[in-house]
């Protein structure tokens, strides 16, 4: 069996997810300001989430799941999705992110599991804060080795991709990294490089080293 990881937001959506929340509430500058230095790894990831996401408060989830349903995929996402199944691969997507987008979005591109973060909520508005799996800069490499032990997969027969620092930890354990669209962090992590937008790309890298 082998196992492909996709980071959510900027690698399989166009976009930050955050971003396109916090933009209803007038905080869209702010936001992604510190989404860009915590993508970069100049700031600690957990801080930074909580942070932000303390922003969104107020927000009615009604929005926020009508917002995330209808987020921009990253162009070949579909067809990447499709050549790496019919390549052997298992398709997981690991986010910093939040359920209500991913749960959607990779029920569409029929990738098999997804982990990410919860946005809480009472009464059907935000109250500012998070949890889940995935709050830490390195949640996603425990995560994946966690899945590697799981499904009895093999560092060599790993792919992941990813944009920002949170992905370094998920790196240091696949046998091809794919630093995608990425900050220059990542690449310097990364096995494979892919600067245009086209995940078809990557498709292209697991059918040649996996």
């Amino acid at each position: 069996m082998k196992l492909a990881v996709f980071d959510f937001d900027s690698t399989l959506m166009d976009g930050e997810t955050i971003d396109f929340l916090a933009k209803e509430l007038g905080f869209e500058a702010e936001v992604a300001q510190i989404t860009e230095r915590a993508m970069a790894g100049e700031l600690d990831f957990f801080d930074s989430l909580v942070e932000r996401v303390a922003l969104l408060k107020g927000l009615e989830v009604n929005k926020v799941n009508s917002i995330c349903q209808n987020l921009p995929l990253i162009n070949g996402a579909k067809e990447a999705i499709e050549s790496l199944k019919s390549q052997g691969f298992r398709v997981v997507c690991f986010s910093g992110g939040f359920r209500n987008a991913t749960e959607p979005i990779c029920a569409s591109l029929e990738i098999d599991a997804d982990f990410s973060n919860y946005l809480h909520e009472k009464d059907g508005i935000l109250t500012g804060l998070v949890g889940g799996e995935m709050m830490f800069s390195d949640s996603k490499g425990k995560m994946l080795k966690r899945l590697q032990s799981l499904l009895g997969v093999s560092k060599e027969n790993t792919l992941v991709v990813g944009d920002g620092a949170n992905d370094i930890s998920m790196f240091k354990h696949a046998g091809v990294s794919v630093a995608f669209c990425a900050k220059p962090i990542l690449k310097e992590a990364a096995t494979d490089i892919v600067d245009v937008k086209d995940l078809r790309e990557v498709a292209k890298i697991a059918g040649e080293k996996l």
